[in-house]
């Protein structure tokens, strides 16, 4: 691991109540909020306020209501990428958008990543959570990466140092800087066809045009044999589908407000014109106690949520259930 020497950084002036945009299309806003667009910027907002929240696609997340009080540092401004095609490095910046770099690398004749297509992340915020799903994890191909602490200190991190695991990285509370990638020289006409299949396949089983964070709960691993009336559901130490749960228990459709479980999958929930974040918040809530109650499953979720003040929503009772149109 190396440590590289702190410099002196220059503060961005930061926007007073600003919109904090999610992959939901609601929520609250920021009372303060800066768009970087270098390692330096990105330092000095980060040393100016250790305690500020990083926003990068804002695809995994839900900003209540009332908005948060914190410094939110958006880092999609920073995006340089880096392809070497003969050696299949490349180098790209936190705020990359994961989408389009997934088309980089394919276009290119790299392969590795294109399983990845679909999951709407900038590239630090998929390495954060490790993201993927059935057809790999951005793990796989990550070589290094260079994170910034609260203090404004860098270094650079092999990959036998990150602790990956399922859905997460360890890195916390560092900020990801930079990711060097180590993909596969192959052939562009069958990486494109690989694309093309896995864009089909989520087309088909995901609600890909509505408003959603994707997946909103991690798939738990089961800690006893479980079963229903219509069949086992997997053994002791297995990884089960939290969406699989969810509409066994009969909550695909369930709705509160402009919130709702999609009928498509039912890991995803989708908000319509008019929704909250509370709707949101209170519907995860639901979801949770009744999929504990028929299954003794305990989920957790992949939708972060910011609060102004911790606690409060998750606190505050709400019970206008209906199944959506």
């Amino acid at each position: 691991m190396a440590v590289m020497a702190k410099q002196q950084h220059r503060l961005l002036e930061p926007i007073a109540d600003a919109p904090i945009p999610t992959w939901f299309r609601i929520g609250g806003r920021a009372d303060r909020l800066v768009n970087v667009r270098t390692t330096d910027e990105l330092a000095a907002a980060v040393t100016s306020d250790p305690g500020c929240r990083l926003l990068g696609d804002g695809a995994n997340l839900l900003v209540d209501d009332d908005g948060v009080g914190e410094l939110v540092v958006a880092t999609k401004s920073m995006n340089r990428v880096e392809v070497d095609t003969a050696s299949g490095r490349v180098v790209a910046d936190a705020g990359a958008d994961l989408a389009k770099l997934i088309l980089t690398t394919v276009r290119a004749g790299l392969g590795g990543i294109e399983g990845l297509a679909g999951i709407p992340a900038t590239l630090g915020g998929a390495v954060i959570m490790n993201a993927g799903g059935a057809f790999g994890q951005i793990a796989d191909a990550v070589r290094a990466i260079t994170v910034i602490d609260r203090g404004g200190g860098l270094r650079r991190i092999e990959r036998s140092d990150i602790g990956f695991g399922y859905r997460r990285s360890g890195l916390a509370p560092a900020i990801v800087v930079t990711i060097e990638l180590q993909l596969t020289p192959g052939d562009a006409v069958a990486l494109r066809a690989a694309l093309k299949d896995v864009m089909a396949y989520k087309s088909k089983s995901q609600p890909m045009a509505a408003d959603s964070a994707g997946c909103c709960f991690k798939n738990p691993t089961l800690l006893s044999d479980l079963a229903d009336e219509k069949g086992d559901l997997g053994p002791a130490g297995k990884r089960v589908s939290a969406g699989m749960l969810i509409d066994r228990a009969g909550l695909k459709g369930l709705a509160i407000g402009g919130a709702s479980v999609s009928p498509i999958h039912a890991n995803f929930l989708v908000t319509k014109l008019g929704a909250t974040a509370r709707d949101v918040i209170y519907l995860m809530r639901e979801i949770e106690r009744r999929v504990h109650d028929r299954f003794g499953v305990v989920l957790e979720r992949e939708v972060v949520v910011w609060e102004r003040d911790p606690g409060r929503a998750e606190s505050t009772s709400r019970r206008d259930l209906h199944h959506a149109d």
